[in-house]
C-alpha cells in the first residue's frame, strides 16, 4: 500500500520526505524538556546514530505536558521558555524539531519554531485545535486516541484536510485494554495508512501503563523492542521513541523510555527489518 509522502522542511534548507520508498523516520527525545543541556545531549547523540543508519531524524520533546496524572508532576518549562529552548536546539544542531500543543491559541507561536506540530492522543478529536494547526501549513503528527478505533481517525484527518493545507502523519500508540493497560492492534497500521497518511508507531507510549503507578504512569520497557520489530515488519513509515540517558531518573515517562545507550542496537535491527519487507 503506497501513501503520498509528507515533506518536512529542515533548518539546513533540506527536506525530509516520509512515506512509501522514503527512509525510515525517527521522532525521538525525552518525554519533556528537563533542561536545554539534556535536550542538546540527546539530540546530538540521536542525530549521529541516525546519520550512520540512514534514518531521517527529528528531535522531539514537550514544552508542556498538560495531561500528567498528578497536579504535582513536572510539566516542563512552558510555552515561551520551551519554544525558545527548542529553537536553540534546532538551530545549533540544524535538526528539525517536533512538539505537541494543547490549545488552539498555541498553534501560531508553535509553528514559528516547530518543523512538525504534534496533536496529543487525548485531543485528537478537538475540532478547533485541529483546524488551528492545519491553518499553520506545518506538517502535523496526529496521535490516535487510546479510546478510538483506527477507522475513526478518518474523521480527524478530514477535519485537518478541510481546514488548511497541512499534511498529516498518523501515530499508533496503543488502545485502552481494561484499566491501566494498553494493547497494540497491528491491524491499525495498514488501516490508517489507507487514509493516504504515513503511519508512525509510538514505540514507547504503547508500552505505557496509564496511571499505573498511582500518581504517575508506569510502563513495560522490556516490550519496546519486540513491538517495534513487529510494527516495522507490518510496514510503518516511522517511529516515535522517548529516549533518556537514565530513564529511571527521568521527570516524565521514565518507565516506558528507552535508554540512550541501547537505542542504536535496536534501530539497526529495525532498519534491517524494513529493508527486508519494503
Amino acid at each position: 500500500m503506497n501513501v503520498t509522502p509528507v515533506s518536512v522542511s529542515c533548518p539546513d534548507s533540506t527536506t525530509i520526505e516520509v512515506g512509501t520508498g522514503r527512509p525510515l523516520l525517527l521522532l525521538a527525545g525525552p518525554c519533556v524538556l528537563e533542561s536545554e543541556e539534556l535536550g542538546l545531549r540527546i539530540a546530538s547523540t540521536m542525530q549521529e546514530i541516525c546519520t550512520k543508519l540512514g534514518i531521517s531524524y527529528v528531535f522531539k520533546a514537550s514544552f508542556d505536558k498538560a495531561n500528567r496524572t498528578s497536579i504535582n508532576s513536572y510539566r516542563g518549562p512552558g510555552l515561551e521558555a520551551g519554544l525558545a529552548s527548542l529553537n536553540r536546539i534546532r538551530t545549533s544542531l540544524a535538526v528539525p524539531v517536533v512538539s505537541d500543543i494543547h490549545e488552539p491559541n498555541q498553534a501560531a507561536a508553535a509553528a514559528e519554531v516547530l518543523d512538525i506540530v504534534q496533536i496529543p492522543a487525548f485531543l485528537c478529536r478537538q475540532t478547533d485545535l485541529l483546524a488551528a494547526v492545519s491553518r499553520t501549513g506545518k506538517p502535523i503528527n496526529l496521535k490516535k486516541g487510546q479510546f478510538l478505533s483506527p477507522w475513526d481517525m478518518a474523521n480527524a484527518v478530514s477535519k485537518i484536510r478541510e481546514s488548511g493545507p497541512s499534511q498529516v502523519m498518523l501515530v499508533e500508540r496503543g488502545a485502552c485494554f481494561g484499566y491501566n493497560n494498553l494493547v497494540v492492534d497491528m491491524r491499525s497500521l495498514p488501516v490508517m495508512r489507507s487514509f493516504n497518511c504515513p503511519v508512525i508507531y509510538d514505540a514507547t507510549h504503547s508500552v505505557q501503563l496509564p496511571g499505573g503507578a498511582g500518581s504517575s504512569s508506569g510502563g513495560q520497557r522490556e516490550f519496546i523492542a519486540p513491538l517495534s520489530r513487529a510494527a516495522v515488519a507490518a510496514g510503518i513509515d516511522g517511529l516515535f521513541m522517548e529516549v533518556h540517558p537514565d530513564p529511571d531518573k527521568a521527570l516524565c515517562d521514565g518507565p516506558n523510555s528507552i535508554p540512550l545507550d541501547t537505542v542504536e542496537q535496536l534501530l539497526a535491527q529495525l532498519v534491517a527489518i524494513r529493508a527486508a519487507v519494503v
